[in-house]
């Protein structure tokens, strides 16, 4: 499979994916061509990128700091800044090469510049391949609040060449691998045994299980473009996940996206035992799969409360009520599942100990 279609928009892989991107590239015969980096995909992707895809011998080169701190209001000032800087009109592109961040912010800089220019997104982690890349969501971070201001907007295409995971440390690849989980546990129960079965990940073997998420996924999304209904699936261990990413960011023990997300899937997994009918087996299945492939964070009560704070905020919260992605069994997803607060205490508990 070289191509996958997602609404407008078009997931291309390797070789065969490159000629498509150079194509459209070439068709669309942009005005001005932008590329977004950080130091990391600066250093060891965009060069690369450069001398495999003749349409980018003439760009410029825009560059933002890592990490999921940057993804904010700021950073997008200083970019919609250097695009007005250097002349972009609406004929214009900007290519994302990057994270999750860089394709989450690029996207919505984009979607926003001049009310909206060509983007192309190409994912150089795991979390960004399977996830952040995929399905048209744009958007920053509004102080600790995680995806608070942003847009569905679809780019153009989204490149996927796994060749770029072999810049990545072990806890970028976990924290791709977390969302894969999750796609598993929403989707498909065979894609999570597995998924589950696996002792060492090890990203030579991962490529038929990259392609098969980001098919689950992308089911998922033309169905529901717009997270109206059927799409909020895709939020299972993500309520409680965002909270407490926010929560250690910046702090000396920050989370990345998919360490906080397999904490949330544990907390949500044991919500789902107690509140939607999960069975205990599965349930006990689920944790031990994600504490085999996650260490333990200790979670001190002072945390736990401010946590419990930032749940207001979450995206599915309606009129004060916080709303879950639960589980009835593995594949089988509930959503808008109103929680007890009460609970919220007891979940922290159960993992802490």
């Amino acid at each position: 499979m070289d191509r996958i279609k997602s609404n407008d928009s078009l997931i291309v892989f390797e070789k065969k994916g490159i000629e498509l991107f150079n194509k459209s590239l070439i068709k669309n015969n942009y005005s001005k061509l932008f590329v977004l980096v950080d130091e990391n995909t600066r250093e060891n992707c965009l060069f690369s990128l450069i001398n495999e895809v003749d349409a980018l011998s003439d760009i410029k080169i825009l560059e933002i700091k890592s990490g999921e701190i940057n993804k904010n209001i700021s950073t997008c000032e200083n970019l919609w800044g250097q695009l007005s800087k250097y002349n972009a009109d609406r004929n214009s592109a900007l290519i994302n090469l990057g994270g999750g961040v860089i394709c989450d912010l690029g996207g919505f800089v984009a979607s926003t510049y001049k009310r909206g220019i060509h983007f192309y997104n190409i994912p150089t982690t795991l979390l960004s391949m399977v996830d952040a890349s995929v399905g048209g969501k744009t958007g920053i971070d509004f102080g600790l609040l995680k995806n608070q201001i942003g847009v569905f907007n679809n780019p153009e295409i989204v490149l996927i060449m796994v060749k770029w995971l072999k810049t990545l440390g072990e806890n970028q690849i976990l924290s791709g691998f977390s969302e894969m989980l999750k796609h598993g546990l929403i989707l498909d129960r065979k894609h999570w045994q597995e998924l589950s079965l696996i002792n060492k990940i090890d990203i030579n073997n991962l490529n038929q299980f990259i392609l098969k998420s980001i098919l689950l996924k992308n089911s998922v999304v033309l169905d529901d473009p717009n997270e109206e209904n059927k799409r909020k699936i895709l939020n299972f261990g993500h309520t409680f996940g965002h909270a407490i990413e926010s929560n250690f960011l910046g702090k000396k023990h920050e989370l990345l996206h998919g360490e906080a997300l397999a904490i949330g899937m544990i907390l949500e997994t044991y919500l789902s035992y107690k509140v939607s009918g999960l069975s205990i087996s599965d349930c006990e299945n689920i944790i031990k799969t994600i504490n085999h492939f996650f260490k333990k964070t200790k979670i001190k009560d002072d945390d736990i409360n401010k946590i419990i704070d930032l749940l207001i905020h979450d995206k599915k919260t309606i009129d004060g009520k916080i709303n879950f992605v639960l589980l009835s069994e593995i594949g089988v997803p509930k959503i808008d599942i109103t929680v007890n607060k009460r609970l919220f205490k007891e979940v922290f508990k159960f993992y802490n100990d």
